[in-house]
């Protein structure tokens, strides 16, 4: 099958939106999983200082585990999808939490950078050119920024292959089906076979200019399934000028946090006592 890509899938997560809040505030593995890869992100302590970037946020999930992680960090999320955002916008949120209506490719139009680090969740096999997004990642961070991506990124195995797509037969596509969103859980389904796998997605990162790139498993079935892959962006800016040259480069300093990122353009705060 044909994945979807850009208003095609954003248009199909604004019709999702209500069954997809639902169905995952009712499954505590994908919240415990979203909250161990935000705490793999993130320093000790209660994120006093920090800027993080969620990128492609959703309803707020991954927004949700950061805030659980660093009360007191301050959360830009964005996301492609309305309707989504709709669903994020309807809970309470603490004041340090602001929600933007853009694309991933587009969330340097936030105007908020640079961050101390960026968190992505289910993003990066939703979107048509991973590496021009992995570079708009890597310009937003602080030197000594920190990535996380949490994805469906299958090991290599041809038994992880053959689980997911039982998995999806079984019960994902039946339910999206049954729901009147069959085409977004086939292009769930597909989207994780066509991805890469972790060596892969590995192997991205550091072609994209981050250091430290490794892969991590989550526990349970999804382990070979889904994966934190977590680096950084270098702690010292590249040199501007070549050896011997007039002109000297700017030397950076070193993030304490990490990051998370999105977006949908358009802007709103939330506040508490909603």
């Amino acid at each position: 099958m044909t994945l979807l890509r850009d208003h095609d899938l954003a248009r199909a997560f604004d019709h999702a939106s209500d069954t997809y809040d639902r169905l995952t505030a009712l499954n505590p593995g994908y919240r415990a999983d979203l909250q161990r890869s935000a705490r793999r992100l993130l320093p000790s302590g209660d994120g006093a200082g920090l800027h993080v970037l969620d990128l492609g946020c959703g309803t707020g999930a991954s927004t949700e585990a950061l805030l659980r992680v660093a009360p007191r960090a301050r959360i830009t999320a964005v996301d492609a999808s309305a309707g989504m955002l709709r669903q994020a916008l309807a809970k309470p949120w603490p004041r340090n939490v602001r929600f933007r209506h853009l694309s991933a490719e587009r969330a340097a139009r936030a105007g908020e950078g640079p961050y101390d680090a960026v968190f992505a969740a289910y993003l990066f096999r939703n979107v048509a050119d991973p590496d021009g997004v992995l570079g708009t990642v890597r310009s937003l961070l602080r030197p000594g920024g920190r990535l996380a991506v949490h994805e469906y990124s299958l090991s290599g195995s041809a038994l992880h292959r053959a689980l997911w797509t039982a998995v999806c037969r079984a019960v994902v596509v039946p339910a999206g089906t049954l729901t009147g969103d069959g085409a977004l859980y086939r292009h769930l389904w597909r989207s994780v076979l066509d991805f890469d796998t972790a060596p892969e997605f590995t192997a991205r990162l550091t072609g994209a200019g981050f250091t430290g790139a490794r892969a991590l498993p989550v526990a349970g079935w999804q382990t070979g399934i889904t994966h934190t892959f977590l680096a950084r962006r270098a702690a010292v800016a590249e040199r501007g000028a070549a050896a011997g040259g007039a002109g000297g480069g700017g030397g950076g300093t070193a993030a304490d946090g990490a990051a998370a990122a999105g977006g949908t353009e358009g802007a709103a705060t939330a506040g508490g006592a909603r």
